[in-house]
Parts: C-alpha cells; sequence; structure tokens
C-alpha cells in the first residue's frame, strides 16, 4: 500500500536513496540536480523542511509499507493563493498510476488544507507521461513555456475542480 506524507526530517535517508537510484531515469526527461545536490542533500533538506514550515512550500512524498520512496509531489512558490506543482515518480514505480493518484491527492491538499485557489504545472512537450498525468488530474494547457531551454507546456488547475 503506498502513502502519501508531509516531508518530515526522517524521511531524509530514504528521500536521498530515491534521488541517487533514479538520478539517471529523471535526467533522461529532466534537468539533473547535479552533484551539489547529492553532496548537500543534508543541509539542503533542513532548509526545505524550514521553508514548509513557513509556508511557502508543501513537499509530500509517496512511500511503500517498508518506507522506501516511491514518488515526490510537491506545491512551490505558494504566494496569493497559488503555488507550482511538481512530481516525480521512481522508475520502477512508474506506469502503475501512482503520479496521477499522488498528484490528485495532493490537488484535493491544496484546496482544503493549504487554501489554495490556483495551481500551475509545467512539462517538456515531449513528456507525454506528464501531459496524460496532468490532464487526468484536471488540468488544462494554457500555453506555451521553455523548460531548461527545451520546448514545453504550462498547465493551470483549480484545486476545488475536476480531476479529484
Amino acid at each position: 500500500m503506498t502513502v502519501l506524507e508531509s516531508l518530515r526530517a526522517d524521511h531524509a535517508p530514504a528521500l536521498l536513496a530515491f534521488e541517487r537510484e533514479n538520478r539517471a531515469y529523471f535526467a533522461a526527461s529532466i534537468p539533473d540536480r547535479g552533484d551539489d545536490y547529492f553532496s548537500g542533500f543534508d543541509a539542503r533538506h533542513a532548509e526545505l523542511l524550514a521553508e514548509q514550515e513557513a509556508g511557502t512550500h508543501h513537499f509530500h512524498i509517496l512511500a511503500d509499507e517498508a518506507g522506501a520512496v516511491l514518488g515526490r509531489v510537491n506545491l512551490v512558490g505558494v504566494a496569493d493563493g497559488s503555488a507550482e506543482l511538481g512530481y516525480r515518480i521512481a522508475g520502477r514505480a512508474a506506469g502503475r498510476g501512482l503520479a496521477t493518484w499522488g498528484v490528485r491527492k495532493v490537488c484535493a491538499l491544496a484546496s482544503t488544507e493549504y487554501g489554495l485557489t490556483s495551481l500551475r504545472a509545467g512539462t517538456t512537450v515531449d513528456n507525454a507521461g506528464s501531459r496524460t498525468v496532468l490532464a487526468r488530474a484536471g488540468f488544462v494547457e494554457a500555453g506555451a513555456i521553455t523548460l531548461a531551454g527545451r520546448p514545453g507546456l504550462r498547465f493551470v488547475r483549480d484545486p476545488a475542480g475536476p480531476g479529484r
């Protein structure tokens, strides 16, 4: 059984393992985090928790029954009732509906727990899987963008709207 949890300090070892195990998998479709992310992980994790405590971001993990991290679903840049949604799912868990489930759960929290009235997301044009997840979660295309020098698409969603 998979659970969605708000990021906590004790998630650090499992989260770091998740990021290391999936580094090459993620880099195939999104920009790599770089070596500094991994060498400074503990300090960065503490910063993220402080930012979450301040309410500027809401970080979540998807974990299996053994506590292994299968994915992340985050709301960043919380301001004026809005936030940017981002997510990543482990290669071994991809294609099973986990991303759609997690994104839908976080969208519901955005409305009911965090008081957000709109969400944004972006993906590269060639990331069909991500576009599908966003559509299944009720996001609608809202124009072209550039992501790390690549053509992308912007999506928007009312957290209380369809796709819940």
